[in-house]
């Protein structure tokens, strides 16, 4: 089983076969249905799934596989759950599936710090698409886009790595996060008083930390 979930020939198969599939339903050829294609996506899935168990050097079978089931599950929820597709659930669920596949990459491999950035970006899209494009003047969503991608950094500095503590990211999660923050409060008033109080703030925290020293 390894040496066919391993062998180049069969993935090539796969994916011929899954592009004529898809080729002939477009054209109309041949219609499978939702159920079908729920079907085959969650077997997909199973397949790279599989791959990873089998030998964890593969982690990258888990993008395509979570990504295949999201896909199973938006179309078997969109066909069995009525009033599913009316609202943002299914690219919700989709782009939640692939900010997943990116977490359980960096849990696969610590050394894999690098997919926390796209899990974080990706997770912050969900979120702004969950939102109603109509109510952008109860929320603001370049301030909760902005947030996100503060706290995206942040992760990258607090979470365990293979490398060590990347104290850089504490730069643009500040940066980022303070920017989203004023976005989402609505203080674009303010913003004159904001930054001389930072600067006076940090001022104050130098000459602390060099008064503590000596």
């Amino acid at each position: 089983m390894m040496k066919l979930l391993s062998s180049r020939i069969f993935w090539g198969l796969v994916l011929i076969i899954g592009g004529i599939l898809i080729l002939l339903d477009t054209l109309g050829i041949f219609e499978g249905g939702d159920l079908f294609w729920t079907v085959i996506t969650a077997i997909g899935a199973l397949l790279f799934f599989s791959l990873f168990v089998m030998n964890r050097d593969h982690w990258w079978a888990l993008i395509p596989g979570t990504i295949f089931l999201s896909i199973s599950a938006t179309i078997g929820l969109n066909s069995f759950l009525p009033g599913f597709s009316e609202n943002n659930l299914g690219k919700t669920i989709l782009l939640g599936g692939v900010a997943l596949s990116f977490l359980l990459v960096y849990f696969a491999d610590r050394s894999n710090w690098w997919a926390i950035i796209p899990m974080g970006i990706i997770s912050t899209i969900a979120i702004v698409s969950m939102l109603d494009t109509n109510s952008t003047n109860l929320v603001n969503i370049g301030g909760i886009f902005f947030f996100g991608l503060g706290i995206t950094f942040a992760l990258v500095a607090l979470l365990p790595l293979s490398t060590g503590k990347m104290r850089w990211a504490w730069i643009p999660a500040g940066i980022l996060g303070g920017i989203g923050l004023i976005l989402l409060l609505a203080v674009e008033e303010y913003i004159n008083y904001i930054w001389p109080s930072a600067l006076i703030l940090g001022g104050i925290i130098l000459i602390g930390r060099s008064l503590t020293r000596k």
